[in-house]
């Protein structure tokens, strides 16, 4: 069935202008039970920016990216996601904002029966009108992109992890989205195969104008996605250099504790920090 886009919805889909926010959370709070989750959590994500959610096992970050999927709806608190304020839609409305998102869960969740092929194209597939060819076409396109077009026809078990995980980002950006939510990218893979993965997020970052938001406790992994960047040269061969100062500023860090946003800043705010929790974190 073919899920329908915000525009059919009559929703406007509220697309990325330079520093407008993407995401909005204002005073959020989640609670299971006596548990709490999230307490007066705020803070934006702006267009073109990457915001990196950090924290100590439990501190809530996989729950703000459910929350921004609508997966999860908050107990007080407003949520926007592309101009539109999720925590209020019905099931059917949020299917035409995920629309626009796209999600790298930590395992890559990829379809075992299915080809590399399928994997990356399911949500053209199933939720659009698209010929076969045109869908085909944009699968070539994003395998490319990531480097693996020549496993196309392949399953999922005969990559490696980092390539599993690359396919994951490939479906995730098939369908062109404007926000793509990272968990845990790259936990569980070897550091060698962790920095291709970065270097897939700083391709969609630059590369693509993705807003990215990326849960992670990797530090390394965090901080090089902060301060490198994507262009392409002359004869259109991929570089990634470190950033500039104005690029490395437009990666904001969010330190979460106690359900609380305990630190939130660049990169380098982050690493000159002299508070003492901070400083056990980074140590």
């Amino acid at each position: 069935m073919r899920h329908k886009s915000l525009a059919e919805f009559g929703l406007p889909v509220a697309l990325a202008e330079p520093h407008a926010s993407v995401v909005l959370f204002d005073k959020v709070c989640l609670a299971f039970d006596e548990k709490v989750i999230l307490k007066n959590v705020t803070f934006a994500v702006r267009a073109g920016h990457t915001k990196i959610f950090l924290g100590a096992s439990g501190a809530g970050k996989s729950t703000v990216l459910k929350i921004m999927l609508g997966l999860l709806r908050p107990d007080s608190g407003t949520v926007w996601v592309l101009g539109h304020r999720v925590d209020k839609m019905t099931e059917t409305q949020l299917m035409g904002v995920r629309h626009h998102m796209g999600m790298v869960f930590q395992e890559g969740a990829l379809f075992d029966s299915f080809t590399v092929g399928e994997n990356v194209g399911y949500k053209l597939y199933e939720e659009t009108t698209q010929p076969l060819a045109e869908v085909r076409q944009r699968v070539e396109e994003v395998l490319g992109f990531v480097g693996l077009s020549e496993h196309i026809d392949k399953q999922p078990s005969e990559l490696s992890g980092g390539q599993r995980r690359r396919v994951a980002i490939a479906r995730a950006m098939a369908a062109k989205p404007t926000l793509l939510l990272y968990d845990e990218p790259t936990t569980g893979l070897d550091p060698i195969t962790a920095l291709t993965i970065d270097d897939e997020i700083i391709k969609l970052r630059d590369l693509e104008a993705v807003t990215s938001v990326i849960v992670t406790h990797q530090l390394r992994d965090a901080y090089y996605v902060a301060t490198r960047s994507a262009s392409r040269d002359a004869s259109g061969d991929l570089q990634i250099d470190t950033a500039t100062e104005a690029k490395v500023n437009e990666a904001d860090f969010v330190m979460l504790k106690d359900g609380n946003v305990h630190f939130e800043g660049s990169a380098d705010e982050l690493r000159g920090s002299t508070d003492p929790y901070l400083q056990m974190f980074l140590s």
